[in-house]
């Protein structure tokens, strides 16, 4: 039987999150058509069995020889269904977070990750702050930087092509499938720093270094607060060490910074990167232009060539400086 999602026109980022999670994450449903209804409507037709989260409804259908078809549909988002939230008085609560919940209930084997649970937990919190207006209580909230975020993209969509729910609706889920890839990637590599991450000392302050496949881990260092981080590849032998960036003041300087954690230290690298390069000259080593930056692999450039030295002793040579 055909299965339908329906949710609002002109959707917003609930109304898309919300059927994203039905579609990509509850068996049987991958193939869903979508379709817009109007706010606070419901799919036009005769319905078999309603009041459910999947409810059948029967309908015109042209191309059927009978005239008539039947299909499963949820309604997301729509106000007066089953997932949503509109008549409950919850801000922690939307129609994303109740599909989330629905999904969990009947995938057993998402429910068992770990990972991709938590990868969808922070989707979720996100859409749930959005739905409930949350971003005036953001540090700064006037500052650009949450307009490139997907809720703004989103907007912008509209923007772009106006009444065209299809693409609007397109890009949300294509966006969607991204975050979600990143946020699985981002907890993986909080796992990886928490069991195998080698913390130790610098003489510009704490570091952190790591063998994983995960290059996330380098930003995740930096935003932790780390001076340095490296991380060793454990299949190509690459090593990357980055140090914290300065501040750039722009003009009429508005972003979020938090200068308790990072104050600007003044790092050169280029004596590591003579020490690494006499230990190991059969190695590619390239030092960036700012001397905060010593890269011995990159997907950027995968012709260099790795080092042979272990990541214990590229921590040595930055411990000894």
């Amino acid at each position: 039987m055909a299965k339908i999602v329906v949710t609002h026109k002109a959707c917003d980022l609930d109304a898309i999150a919300s059927s994203w999670m039905i579609k990509r994450f509850l068996p049987g449903w991958e193939n869903a058509e979508v379709r817009f209804v109007p706010a606070g409507d419901k799919l036009a037709g005769k319905y078999v069995r309603s009041n459910e989260i999947i409810e059948k409804v029967a309908f015109a259908d042209p191309s059927n020889p009978s005239g008539q078809a039947e299909a499963e549909a949820i309604h997301v988002d729509t106000g007066m269904r089953s997932l949503d939230h509109h008549q409950i008085a919850d801000d922690n609560v939307c129609s994303t977070s109740l599909a989330f919940d629905y999904v969990l209930e009947n995938n057993k084997s998402l429910a068992n990750d770990e990972n991709k649970v938590e990868a969808l937990k922070r989707i979720v919190e996100f859409t749930v702050d959005d739905d409930h207006f949350q971003e005036v209580f953001y540090v700064n909230p006037t500052a650009d930087i949450y307009n490139f975020s997907i809720v703004s993209l989103i907007h912008g969509i509209k923007l772009l092509y106006p009444k065209d729910d299809t693409s609007c609706f397109n890009f949300g889920m294509d966006a969607l499938d991204a975050a979600y890839h990143y946020f699985e990637n981002l907890v993986w590599a909080e796992h990886e720093i928490a069991e195998k991450g080698i913390r130790f000392d610098t003489k510009w302050g704490k570091s952190l270094a790591i063998e994983t496949l995960n290059d996330t881990v380098m930003k995740l260092g930096q935003t932790m607060g780390y001076v340095l981080t490296v991380r060793k590849d454990p299949e190509s032998g690459n090593v990357r060490i980055k140090a914290r960036p300065k501040k750039r003041i722009a003009n009429n300087d508005e972003r979020i910074t938090n200068n308790e954690i990072f104050e600007d230290v003044d790092i050169d690298l280029t004596p590591v990167y003579e020490k690494l390069t006499k230990m190991d000259p059969d190695a590619s080593w390239f030092l960036h232009i700012s001397k905060r930056m010593l890269l011995n692999g990159s997907s950027k450039n995968p012709s260099m060539k790795g080092t042979k030295l272990t990541l214990s002793e590229v921590v040595e040579v930055l411990q000894n400086l």
